[in-house]
């Protein structure tokens, strides 16, 4: 099949690899963008991993907690400056309120919930239009904690980022919220190994077999090093998605499992927002919209 330009730009900006590796890895994966990222990771051409997470749109996050409940949300707008707007930021204010309150079950339920100033959907179309910039409610979270557990939350440069997490086994407040700076700090997907898929386990030991097939350095060595050497890579790709096996980021020497152990506490779960993680934004070619406006 024919690669197009916008397919090349997309896995250059997925990956971070050149502009004919990019084509060449999209011509032997049939324009397959998943497997061409796998294939430039293969070959060793791929900064994927450290770009996968890349934001590319505006908004902020918030997260609240009362009680047994925690509720994180997000709100996106077209630009950082309306992200910073008085107006926005009010809006915010309203919705956690009202959701923190009512507790929603989804996306679906929570733009019907009631607040003072309408519906959550009403308030976003409100703020649509007296802001002058598309505002859309984009997702929310409810956490529901035990009462011997404790809620640690944190938002970073004002909501840009927030986390949630859920401990147990300790009451201090000081280390509950330490641990929701780790999560929104270093970005773990699980708490533990046990918790990843094992299919996402499979997957990524394919990849390093494939990987270490390829490598010259791996020729002649006997099976049972090579398995070593598998499972060694495997694990070092988990250790930075599992928040226990990250290092502390106030002790960067320990574990943030022996951090808890040393506290008598465990980590139950947590949830980590990042404004507009996983949106593409529309790119404004100016040449053409200035010329669009005249015609126009």
């Amino acid at each position: 099949m024919a690669i197009t330009a916008s397919q090349v730009k997309e896995l250059r900006e997925k990956t971070g690899a050149g502009m004919m590796d990019c084509k060449k890895a999209l011509t032997e994966c049939d324009g397959d963008m998943a497997k061409a990222v796998d294939w430039l990771r293969e070959k060793g051409m791929s900064k994927a991993e450290k770009k996968a997470g890349r934001i590319a749109a505006e908004g902020l996050t918030r997260v609240a907690a009362q009680g047994n409940h925690a509720v994180i949300f997000e709100v996106n707008s077209e630009t950082d400056f309306v992200a910073k707007n008085e107006q926005f930021l009010h809006v915010l204010d309203v919705l956690q309120a009202s959701l923190l309150e009512t507790k929603p079950a989804s996306l679906e339920e929570a733009l019907k919930v009631s607040t003072p100033e309408g519906t959550v959907e009403e308030v976003i179309t409100n703020a649509t239009a007296t802001i002058g910039e598309k505002i859309s409610f984009r997702r929310i979270d409810v956490v529901e904690k035990k009462d011997d557990e404790i809620f640690g939350t944190y938002m970073h440069m004002g909501g840009k980022i927030s986390a949630v997490v859920v401990l147990k086994g300790t009451q201090d407040v000081q280390i509950a919220k330490n641990i929701a700076m780790q999560v929104a700090s270093m970005s773990p997907v699980y708490v533990s190994q046990s918790e990843i898929p094992s299919d996402v386990v499979e997957h990524e030991r394919e990849l390093q077999m494939q990987m270490m097939q390829n490598d010259p350095k791996m020729a002649g060595k006997p099976e049972k090093v090579l398995q070593g050497i598998l499972k060694g890579k495997v694990d070092k790709h988990f250790k930075d998605l599992c928040l226990n096996d990250q290092e502390y980021f106030l002790e960067p020497k320990q574990k943030v499992s022996q951090f808890l152990k040393e506290n008598g506490a465990e980590a139950v779960c947590f949830i980590r927002y990042q404004a507009g993680e996983g949106i593409e934004k529309k790119e404004e070619n100016f040449a053409e919209e200035v010329m669009s406006q005249i015609k126009g």
